[in-house]
């Protein structure tokens, strides 16, 4: 069934002949009977019954008319909210990032753009890790992801953070200077990690460079991992911004060697998205998140 058949059947309909539909549509008689005719076929039943007084829907055709006008307007309200995509006047932008960004970085940056655009939607898909960010891409679940550089081929990206992961001391450690050594965190073993996949990268790091230090990751949230730390029950590793707020009495510290997460916005690579998404996604490249980092520290 064609949308031209449907077209067919309202004009003559309403025309009440075959010539009359055809000047309507812009086409000529025969593609309009061909039209009606073919119809006729798939469907099984005559709509119209011809005579020299010219078309008559039949019984059968006047109930299937009321369905081809339904067709046809919600063919218009799709078109129409198209258009409302296009012209940034309507729209939905879904964005899938992990906790730490999508509690203290994202909703700032939303509310840039609902200033500016107040009819497109934009919801945020909190995910466990970045790998189930990515996973919602894949899906199409997501427009835009927050994820770790470095990521696969599959995505296009664009860096927006660097976050350092800090050593999170509880409030009675008694550490020398200003600086502390991979010694000193040892002696608060095992010391708690982000749950994985999110601190592979750091478990790795401290398997080469201290491999004598214990560590543990089954605590998903890390503001529990922070309570822990406050009532000097453990000491952990955690990117800073997924640590913050910070009590006042737990100690923090860089690692004796540095290391960051590098974080980047992303999209799948070839996808097809509306024009909301891509004002959105311009905008977010262009976001000072280091600034708003500095505020939330």
């Amino acid at each position: 069934m064609k949308l031209s058949q449907l077209r067919a059947v309202v004009a003559v309909a309403e025309c009440g002949n075959f010539s009359e539909a055809a000047l309507e549509l812009q086409l000529s008689q025969p593609a309009i009977s061909h039209a009606i005719a073919t119809l006729e076929e798939e469907l099984g039943v005559p709509l119209f019954a011809r005579g020299r007084h010219g078309a008559v829907l039949t019984p059968a055709g006047d109930r299937i008319l009321y369905h081809a006008r339904q067709a046809l307007q919600s063919l218009e309200m799709m078109e129409r909210e198209a258009n409302l995509h296009k012209g940034l006047h309507g729209g939905h932008v879904r964005i899938a990032s992990f906790r730490s960004v999508a509690t203290h970085l994202l909703p700032k940056a939303i509310a840039k753009f609902h200033n500016q655009f107040p009819e497109v939607a934009v919801t945020i898909i909190e995910s466990i890790a970045y790998t189930e960010v990515e996973q919602c891409l894949r899906d199409g679940r997501a427009d835009i992801g927050v994820t770790y550089l470095p990521t696969s081929d599959e995505f296009e990206t664009w860096e927006i953070l660097r976050d350092e992961y800090v050593v999170l001391l509880p409030p009675e450690a008694k550490i020398k200077g200003s600086t502390i050594s991979w010694d000193d965190i040892a002696v608060y073993s095992p010391v708690l990690l982000a749950c994985l996949p999110c601190g592979r990268a750091l478990h790795h790091h401290i398997k080469k460079v201290a491999p004598f230090i214990q560590t543990v990751a089954d605590i998903q949230e890390d503001s529990t991992i922070v309570s822990l730390v406050n009532q000097g029950l453990k000491a952990a590793i955690l990117p800073r911004l997924a640590a913050v707020p910070i009590p006042k009495a737990v100690q923090v510290y860089s690692l004796p060697e540095p290391m960051e997460r590098v974080m980047a916005i992303a999209i799948l690579s070839n996808a097809l998205h509306v024009p909301a998404v891509f004002t959105f996604l311009e905008m977010l490249k262009k976001f000072d998140f280091y600034t708003l980092v500095k505020a939330t520290y």
